[in-house]
């Protein structure tokens, strides 16, 4: 990817590049031979959890960045489990969580990108968008006949439509990125036998009967497709404001902690800092220590 000198991008084996050259196929599912055992992911996620907790309280009282996390990826791949996983040491006031479904009739009246923008963070937050306005490029893709719900009907130039999808999330990103919002995207990619083995343990196990869809089986005869949409929308939309990270998912405790290092150092890159106190400050606290001291 290249670099502008006013923008940090976070290098990873993982990064995907703004030169069109991802490719889906060469992507990997698994963790590296050499990565670390689970035990010691655990213990490296722990780590980032409390770094990310304190560098979210510097995030909070600097005031001038927000933070927005991406998720998205195929059903079972560990989106829910890896936002709790990374985010469960942040303090909940300074963190929030949304996850799109199906867009409502109100939200269809409006343009694609009209919903998430109401739920941006505001400076000194973390925002995490499980799923998100890319299922506008990828499961609409996929199923183009979703598009007559939103009065649009491309047939005459599909091409074009989908290439000003791009643009206009890309301008989008681009915008927030200009006004202080840092942005990370993350497409969890779990192998199509890993998912498999996962929608059979939810069936297998009660307790996980909850989260299985019968919806999500037939999405799977689709696989091919939602691999070319992806492939298209990160090449088309990694850019050094906002880049896409494509983490190997069929080990949850690898993604959870490749997940972690990202989004730590990214902040760390922030050089946050907690406010200075003016002179004037200093003087009321001094007086003010010296009233309380005198109770």
């Amino acid at each position: 990817m290249s670099r502008r000198k006013d923008v940090a991008v976070v290098d990873s084996p993982y990064l995907v590049p703004d030169d069109g050259s991802f490719r889906v196929h060469k992507a990997h599912t698994a963790p590296p031979k050499h990565a670390a055992d689970d035990d010691a992911l655990k213990a490296q996620l722990r780590d980032h959890v409390e770094t990310l907790d304190g560098l979210q309280k510097i995030l909070y009282a600097h005031d001038r960045h927000s933070l927005l996390l991406i998720f998205q990826a195929m059903d079972a791949a560990g989106k829910d489990s890896t936002i709790r996983a990374v985010l469960t040491g942040v303090n909940p006031a300074g963190c929030e969580v949304h996850a799109f479904k199906r867009p409502t009739a109100q939200e269809l009246d409006h343009d694609f990108l009209w919903r998430s923008s109401r739920l941006l963070p505001e400076r000194g937050r973390i925002g995490v968008f499980n799923r998100s306005y890319y299922e506008e490029v990828l499961v609409v893709k996929v199923h183009p006949e979703l598009l007559g719900s939103q009065r649009l009907h491309p047939d005459r130039h599909p091409k074009k439509f989908w290439k000003q999808r791009y643009q206009s999330i890309r301008d989008h990103e681009r915008h927030l990125a200009r006004n202080g919002t840092v942005i990370l995207k993350f497409w969890l990619n779990v192998s199509k036998e890993e998912q498999r083995s996962r929608f059979l343990a939810r069936l297998n196990e009660p307790e996980k009967n909850w989260k299985f869809e019968a919806g999500d089986v037939d999405e799977r005869g689709h696989w091919d497709d939602y691999m070319t949409a992806y492939q298209d929308a990160l090449n088309e939309t990694s850019r050094e404001d906002a880049p896409w990270y494509a983490i190997p998912a069929d080990s949850k405790p690898f993604m959870r902690a490749t997940v972690a290092d990202i989004v730590v150092r990214r902040l760390q890159q922030l050089d946050l800092r907690y406010p200075e106190p003016s002179e004037a400050d200093k003087a009321q606290f001094a007086a003010l220590r010296q009233k309380l001291e005198a109770e």
